[in-house]
């Protein structure tokens, strides 16, 4: 038995095309209820990619047959020490020593590119929820990765939705908002808002829960938000935003985004949910999130299920989104590897 690892790039179509397969294929197995692999946004990483970030790429063959790649991402404006692993392998090849020759090839990448940490995500199984293999915490922990934050993805059904019950939150939260009116946008964010956007973005890492994760927050300004704006455009995110106005100074103060993809209209992610510090206890997350499912859903109406992800620890969204009707799904573990 054979194992060989090459590193790949967008000019080498056959191993994109590999590596797809491999990607699609892992999906259907690990996560039978996620929308299909999208062959639009994988293709994006190579010629649009998110500014600022340098994507290193290797396929691995079993005895010559496609079995598994490798996606590390290098941070180049903040986080330098840093970076991100995705290792997947393809279902019917695995114990067999890809993952682990995967692993020893990215340890090496990294180190010669003098990053310290590395970090990846898992999933797993809740006590009542679907099955999920147990192999991927398994081999993150053999590697001596340590367990940095626990996450939540939660999903929330639109044909059971508790109109009653958003009216109801909706009519509590109005009164507290006095001085505040939600602006709403598809897509690019207005010139005028885009600012305000850049600074809440910028806050997501210092305030949303990172546990033991070592990453610094990120130095957002206008020209990243265009950045990240076409490398989203790219991949065929259709996004839906409402932002809250404070309209005293004039500026956005909480902000949040839900969008869909290119491989399924029937699946949304409720991605940012912000508010600043200065004008929390208005009741604006709750405001925000409710306002833009319904701008969500009068342009999307094939969609059926929302998902999103928040630290377990991350009490207060996570009792915004649980009002809203968000029921947990599954477990995921981000995991943190020093070099």
């Amino acid at each position: 038995m054979s194992i060989t690892i090459a590193s790949f790039d967008g000019a080498d179509r056959a191993a994109v095309d590999e590596a797809y397969r491999i990607g699609a294929e892992a999906n259907d197995a690990d996560l039978p209820d996620f929308p299909p692999f999208c062959r639009r946004r994988f293709d994006a990483f190579f010629h649009t990619p998110m500014p600022g970030t340098d994507t290193l790429w290797a396929l691995a063959r079993l005895d010559g047959v496609p079995a598994g790649y490798l996606q590390l991402e290098l941070p180049q404006l903040d986080n330098t020490d840093n970076a991100t692993v995705e290792l997947v392998v393809r279902p019917e090849l695995r114990r067999r020593g890809v993952g682990r020759a995967l692993h020893e090839y990215a340890v090496r990448l990294l180190r010669e590119h003098g990053r310290k940490r590395v970090v990846a995500m898992t999933v797993s199984a809740l006590p009542d929820g679907p099955a999920r293999s147990v192999a991927g915490d398994a081999f993150a922990a053999s590697t001596g990765a340590q367990a940095a934050l626990a996450e939540v993805r939660r999903r929330l059904d639109i044909s059971e939705i508790d109109r009653m019950a958003l009216r109801a939150a909706l009519a509590e939260a109005r009164p507290r908002a006095e001085g505040y009116r939600s602006v709403c946008w598809q897509g690019a964010t207005p010139q005028e808002y885009v600012a305000d956007i850049a600074y809440l973005d910028g806050r997501l890492l210092m305030d949303a829960p990172m546990g033991d994760v070592q990453w610094e927050p990120e130095q957002v300004d206008a020209e990243r938000i265009r950045g990240n704006e076409r490398s989203l455009d790219a991949r065929g995110r259709r996004r839906y935003h409402l932002g809250v106005r404070h309209e005293a100074s004039g500026r956005l103060v909480a902000w949040t985004l839900l969008d869909v993809g290119a491989s399924a209209d029937w699946h949304a992610f409720q991605q940012i949910t912000i508010v600043d510090p200065d004008h929390r206890g208005h009741r604006l997350g709750l405001l925000a999130k409710v306002e833009n499912l319904h701008h969500l859903l009068t342009h999307e109406p094939a969609v059926r299920v929302i998902d999103t992800f928040n630290a377990a620890s991350n009490s207060y969204m996570v009792a915004i989104n649980e009002r809203l009707g968000f029921r947990p799904v599954d477990s995921w573990t981000d995991w943190q590897l020093t070099l």
